[in-house]
């Protein structure tokens, strides 16, 4: 019923209709005046299809993306953890699981215009927070190490990428506008406007400058520059420098020899 009235709603392209107070009688959970957590699923929607070049329409996107049903669960999975009903939050966040295999803990907070791109193996803790804007890849991971308590997984800021396979473990803050390379695990709270990668995730990037040399500069998921690879080069021309320093040396021997 609830996708029905949204459905409807996008075909006509009529933002009032969700603002309105006809909807609360759709509702069949009767979430009552809090159903104002189904407002921004248009805009939700709308983001996805703006910012994925793949999607033709905002029909397609709630009808066929994971990422947008994933979303749309967890509102309501939400709603009802906020309200103790914690044993029905978890079974509605299973059954989404289930259904989208992105797995979001009916605690995460999560902000405005998520886009969750395929999604699949998507895990979010239970004290995650999530910023405006944020773009998250598939088989990412917000999660904690097992040794906190209370506030156990990370707090993400508005407008961060989080690329594939990234794991970002912690009670720590990514800041805003960041980027995190593909495959990452960040232990250590991110600054705002930085890029990070490798594993351990270091920065390499911060509000556009270098932190130290790096072979490109691209804010993309395949042209990040490798903090293993440089400190690599780095070893073989001090064992190459060192090298030609005992050569030297042995030359001299010889020649005292003589």
């Amino acid at each position: 019923m609830i996708l029905s009235f949204v459905y409807a709603s996008i075909i006509n392209d009529c933002r009032n209709l969700l603002s309105s107070d006809c909807i609360y009688c759709f509702i069949p959970l009767k979430f009552g005046r809090d159903t104002m957590i189904f407002k921004g699923l248009l805009e939700d929607a709308r983001s996805i299809r703006d910012r994925d070049p793949a999607a033709r329409t905002t029909l397609e996107v709630v009808l066929l993306y994971q990422g947008f049903h994933a979303l749309f669960y967890h509102r309501q999975a939400h709603w009802l953890y906020k309200h103790k009903h914690f044993f029905l939050a978890r079974a509605l966040s299973q059954f989404a699981r289930h259904m989208t295999g992105i797995e979001i803990h009916p605690g995460a907070k999560i902000g405005k215009r998520l886009f969750i791109d395929h999604g699949m193996g998507i895990v979010i803790g239970e004290t995650a927070e999530i910023g405006d804007d944020c773009t998250i890849y598939h088989g990412v991971t917000l999660g904690g190490t097992g040794h906190d308590t209370g506030k156990r997984h990370p707090t993400i800021g508005n407008n961060v990428l989080i690329s594939t396979g990234a794991k970002v473990l912690g009670p720590f803050k990514v800041g805003d506008n960041s980027r995190i390379g593909a495959n990452a695990v960040v232990l250590q709270e991110v600054p705002p406007d930085s890029t990070v990668v490798g594993i351990k995730a270091r920065v390499v990037k911060i509000a556009g400058q270098r932190v130290g040399p790096s072979p490109a500069y691209a804010l993309d998921q395949i042209n990040l520059p490798d903090p293993l690879a440089q400190e690599l080069c780095r070893l073989q021309n001090r064992v190459y420098a060192n090298e030609q320093k005992l050569k030297k040396e042995e030359e001299r021997e010889r020649e005292a020899d003589k």
